[in-house]
């Protein structure tokens, strides 16, 4: 008979990320000049096969808008490496494109102090996945995002499964090829085997920060985050953001500082109100009554689209 020791020794012996890479073989005897030139070659395979995932990576991102947009939510969902990455990438979408912080958020395996402290056994609870996943509340509205280097963390797996029971819309991100569970998009980036073995926070952490950009980005673009390449909808929590605000008003308004200082201001520190505000000789209440007849969507609110 063979026991869950055994089956989770054959399952790591299928995965690429778990194989020895022949081109660091000896990297434990290098000066510390090649370690960094082996490091750095193996890094820069990853965006070639992040874009190999393109088009799944567009798939993911029209589920997350589609929830978005109906007041649903991204969720991501991971253990260790995989699950703080999802953490970082919630905490970046408030300051960034303005949204609430319950509109993009992270569940990770072992609770919040496994964001700050290793807790790796965590992963293999398959039924805390799940519960997760209940006590989240995850609907029908949402759409969660697995993220599981190894393609097989029984944590993600439970809560991706517990998910689409709930309704909701599911994605895994993962960094080995293989058989798929019941989701509706796989987003396969194929790392291989990292400098080293077994470390997913090189390689495939690399790839998965990668691909979370690029869906959370992607999805507040296609939301009117974004006008040009501008984040308009930022919020100025801080001197730099502020002032980045302001920049913003100069260049979309033809301002010069002092006047788009004092818009700016008038306009409660929204980029897209002052530059209403500025270009249709609105006031602040009339800019944002027309901002919000438009979806927050400032190329919607000046007649653009």
């Amino acid at each position: 008979m063979t026991s869950p020791h055994d089956e989770t020794f054959d399952e790591l012996r299928e995965l690429d990320t778990e194989a020895r890479n022949p081109r660091s073989a000896a990297i434990d005897v290098a000066p510390v000049r090649t370690i960094l030139e082996i490091i750095h070659a193996e890094d820069r395979t990853v965006p070639d096969a992040v874009g190999r995932a393109l088009d799944d990576v567009a798939r993911a991102v029209e589920l997350t808008t589609r929830s978005l947009a109906a007041g649903g939510r991204i969720v991501y969902a991971g253990a260790g490496t995989s699950g703080r990455l999802g953490v970082l990438d919630a905490a970046e979408c408030p300051p960034t494109f303005g949204t609430d912080p319950d509109r993009v958020v992270a569940l990770v395996a072992g609770g919040r102090g496994a964001v700050f402290r290793s807790c790796e056994g965590a992963e293999d609870d398959a039924d805390a996945g799940a519960a997760a996943v209940d006590a989240a509340g995850v609907g029908p509205d949402d759409t969660l995002v697995g993220i599981a280097a190894s393609r097989r963390t029984p944590w993600v797996l439970a809560a991706l499964q517990r998910a689409r029971s709930r309704g909701a819309a599911t994605v895994l991100l993962r960094c080995n090829a293989g058989p798929a569970p019941d989701v509706d998009v796989v987003v396969t980036v194929e790392t291989g085997p990292e400098v080293i073995t077994g470390s997913t926070r090189m390689k495939a952490g690399t790839a998965q920060k990668m691909v979370l950009n690029m869906i959370s980005t992607a999805t507040m673009i296609r939301l009117g985050k974004v006008y040009g390449n501008l984040m308009v909808d930022l919020r100025p929590n801080s001197r730099k953001l502020v002032e980045r605000g302001k920049r913003f008003v100069m260049a979309l308004a033809g301002l010069d500082y002092d006047r788009a200082t004092d818009v700016y201001e008038a306009a409660g520190r929204d980029v897209r109100v002052a530059v209403l505000m500025a270009r249709l000789g609105l006031d602040a209440p009339a800019a944002r009554e027309r901002l919000e007849a438009a979806g927050g969507q400032l190329a919607r609110a000046l007649g653009e689209r």
